[in-house]
């Protein structure tokens, strides 16, 4: 599995979400410009005894990772998204992604997207989700589907 933030902001939703790859042996994909170092206080403190067993990849921009990957199934997350995120069929290799906390993925990413799902929300308040809870909850579900592989 691979997990796809572009642009993170926050340093801490970023820690938190490589303890989460850590933890599920996902691979971890951030692409630049990130809103912070690699080696801010805040990142390494929400992963701090993980960070060294984070499986990381940095992509200077969101058109060299889809080159790298052109053949990869990606399915992209957003608050517009066309179907819920448990009612898509995941496979072991797909790259799960998801846009930055303020502004989610660029509307030029999503108008090339073959798939994009939502998490389901109230629609009375003007916020999503946090980024790192969202991706933890998508991800879980992908590998609950899988029979949690090589998980106890």
């Amino acid at each position: 599995m691979h997990l796809v933030l572009v642009e993170p902001e926050i340093p801490q939703n970023t820690g938190n979400v490589a303890r989460t790859c850590v933890l599920t042996g996902t691979r971890l994909h951030l692409v630049e410009p990130l809103g912070f170092s690699l080696s801010e206080r805040e990142v390494r403190r929400s992963g701090l005894d993980y960070w060294q067993y984070l499986d990381l990849e940095v992509h200077k921009s969101f058109k060299a990772f889809v080159h790298k990957y052109q053949a990869a199934r990606m399915i992209y997350f957003t608050t517009r998204g066309d179907k819920f995120y448990h009612q898509y069929a995941y496979r072991d290799n797909d790259f799960l992604i998801f846009g930055s906390e303020t502004r989610g993925l660029d509307q030029t990413i999503l108008d090339q997207a073959a798939v994009t799902l939502r998490v389901p929300m109230i629609n009375k308040i003007p916020r999503s989700l946090n980024l790192g809870n969202t991706a933890a909850l998508v991800l879980y579900e992908a590998l609950r589907q899988q029979g949690f592989p090589g998980m106890q």
